[in-house]
């Protein structure tokens, strides 16, 4: 990596792109009802990623909200478990230019309600002051603490030298709110790049573009410049999805990849969601696809129990001829994407550690 992008304000973009009313319209009106949490967090995606890339609505794109917008005290209040996602449809609507000024109101309801009090996770709370902070609103109690406790959870490489999702998509969202999503420095060291750049190793070896646009995104919020190996991959993983008609309520698609790989390419330079759609249903599904070597890798490692090696040199020459040629060209790649592979792998084949 290279510390050579600034940290990114909202990019310019055209006046109006019919495509985001195209997007908007199938995931508020098509996929799932209003009341549906699933509804909630497709719609609080979407316009999060319009929000912080600088995109630029106009009145009709805002149509298939208004009925939301119209009676969203009465729905916060009802479904306050789902607040972060209403809060967020509110600014995020108000900051895209939908007109209103009910988000101070309601980020100052949230507050007196003591609802980020009632997280059990330092993560939904971090979200939650990001939220309520954007009306000038501190809702959360014992902030500075929780800013280290993220702090301390992300400069821990090794845990993001391991499989596991879900610490890694923390590990994300952390640095979107630290950085208030490209907004500011979040004040990233060594050890959380590192983690970064562990994570995003892992998701490059599992063909994991969701994730490791993800990476990517949180890279470039931090000042840094993402390996070229994995944004040429994220370009090719865009180019390949592929969006068809479909009915309403149609099944799980790959919307979520579609989202996060348009926002890192947006992120990187350009505009988000380029190709036309036609307004009415929609599905979207990825035709790009690959296998990567991870899960094969991890087993094979596994299997040599206190034979395997912590060096990668040597065992990188038992896994060669053991992976198809595919499988190693994106093990290769990963390789040489990465001056931190080696210490990556260290940790990786969990070599040292014996139960006693």
């Amino acid at each position: 990596m290279s510390n050579i992008i600034p940290l990114r304000a909202p990019l310019s973009q055209p006046p109006t792109a019919p495509q985001y009313g195209a997007l908007i319209g199938n995931f508020a009106q098509y996929r799932r009802q209003q009341d549906d949490v699933f509804w909630l967090k497709e719609n609080a995606e979407l316009l999060n990623i319009l929000e912080c890339t600088g995109a630029k609505l106009c009145g009709d794109q805002f149509e298939p909200l208004v009925s939301f917008y119209s009676n969203i005290e009465n729905r916060i209040c009802f479904f306050q478990q789902y607040y972060r996602f209403i809060l967020s449809i509110c600014l995020d609507l108000e900051d895209l230019g939908f007109g209103g000024d009910k988000g101070e109101e309601i980020a100052h309801w949230v507050a007196r309600q003591g609802l980020a009090e009632a997280e059990l996770s330092d993560l939904q709370r971090a979200e939650a002051r990001r939220l309520l902070l954007r009306r000038g609103v501190a809702g959360v109690a014992n902030s500075m603490a929780l800013t280290d406790r993220l702090y301390r959870f992300i400069n821990r490489p090794e845990t993001f030298a391991l499989p596991n999702k879900k610490a890694a998509y923390e590990l994300t969202h952390i640095v979107f709110y630290l950085s208030e999503y490209g907004r500011r420095d979040p004040g990233l060291g060594k050890q959380a790049l590192l983690s970064l750049e562990y994570a995003g190793l892992l998701a490059f070896l599992d063909q994991n573009s969701d994730l490791l646009a993800e990476v990517c995104i949180s890279l470039l919020y931090a000042g840094k410049h993402p390996p070229a190996a994995w944004l040429d991959w994220l370009r090719w993983q865009t180019a390949g999805f592929v969006i068809t008609s479909a009915t309403p309520g149609a099944g799980q698609d790959a919307y979520h990849d579609y989202f996060v790989c348009n926002w890192a390419m947006a992120t990187v330079k350009g505009v988000p969601f380029i190709p036309q759609m036609a307004p009415g249903p929609m599905q979207i599904r990825k035709s790009a696809a690959r296998i990567g070597p991870l899960r094969q890798m991890s087993q094979m490692l596994f299997d040599l129990g206190r034979d395997r090696s912590p060096s990668w040199p040597v065992m990188r020459q038992y896994l060669e001829p053991r992976l198809s040629k595919e499988s190693y060209e994106i093990l290769r790649t990963a390789e040489s994407s990465s001056i931190h592979f080696e210490s990556f792998f260290a940790s990786f084949a969990r070599s040292s550690l014996v139960f006693s």
